[in-house]
């Protein structure tokens, strides 16, 4: 009877410790040049949508592990399953509904037009023959495509790039006459570097936090956190730490 009962206790330990190491595991897709959302620091992943998802994860009771790759991959990645959650500051459109499922919307933004320190332009650089510098696959992308290249409005070069670090650092270099991006991370960069604000495009953008197409379990652990978050008043803390 002793001997059963170390037996039972044995099994009982071995249980509780295997469900402790058991919790679900998720590789979040972000792209890591677009501060104060998602950046690298001392050689680690910060920013806020990384502590929003870590946040998320701890009270929905899930792990999460992250990887930074060129944000037209992130989607693909999903579609592939190589990822699991897509977390890039990334703003809900029809077209990516189409193949992705977004979480309730975290942020609103809208874009943001920035010339070299030096330049005397203004909103009108985005006419006629000047080079706009954006990012491949975002909104800055979409917009100054369908509002500027396809009417004719701009007839400069429009040159696209892997990150946001290099259109900052293409305009601070006056290798391009102005880059549009989201006024957030605009902001973060005029900061830093030679370059400045000029104008804001009113796009009435949200991002979301993405899952695969069919991922409807997940989506939904993930609005709970999302909704947690705002209740619980850490949604408020994060938006100071990175916004004011």
């Amino acid at each position: 009877m002793k001997k059963t009962l170390v037996t039972i206790l044995v099994i009982l330990a071995v249980l509780a410790f295997s469900s402790g190491v058991m919790a679900q595991r998720y590789v979040v897709g972000t792209n890591a040049s677009f501060p104060p959302f998602e950046y690298v620091e001392k050689g680690e992943i910060v920013g806020f949508d990384i502590d929003l998802v870590k946040e998320i994860a701890k009270l929905q009771d899930f792990e999460v592990e992250f990887r930074d790759i060129s944000f037209d991959s992130l989607i693909p990645g999903l579609a592939s399953g190589s990822l699991d959650i897509v977390a890039a500051g990334m703003t809900i459109t029809d077209a990516r509904k189409e193949v992705v499922s977004f979480s309730d919307p975290y942020y609103s933004a809208n874009q943001s037009v920035l010339v070299h320190e030096g330049s005397e332009e203004d909103l009108t650089v985005l006419f006629g023959s000047n080079d706009i510098g954006v990012q491949t696959g975002t909104t800055g992308d979409t917009w100054v495509r369908d509002k500027l290249v396809k009417p004719d409005i701009l007839t400069g070069e429009l040159r696209n790039y892997d990150s946001y670090v290099f259109v900052i650092r293409d305009l601070a270099n006056q290798n391009i006459d102005a880059a549009v991006l989201d006024k957030p991370v605009a902001e973060t960069y005029s900061k830093n570097n030679p370059v400045n604000v000029v104008a804001e495009v009113i796009t009435g953008e949200e991002y979301g936090i993405a899952v695969g197409k069919n991922n409807q379990a997940l989506l939904k652990e993930i609005n709970a956190g999302l909704a947690k978050v705002i209740e619980n008043g850490t949604m408020d803390k994060l938006i100071e730490k990175y916004f004011e």
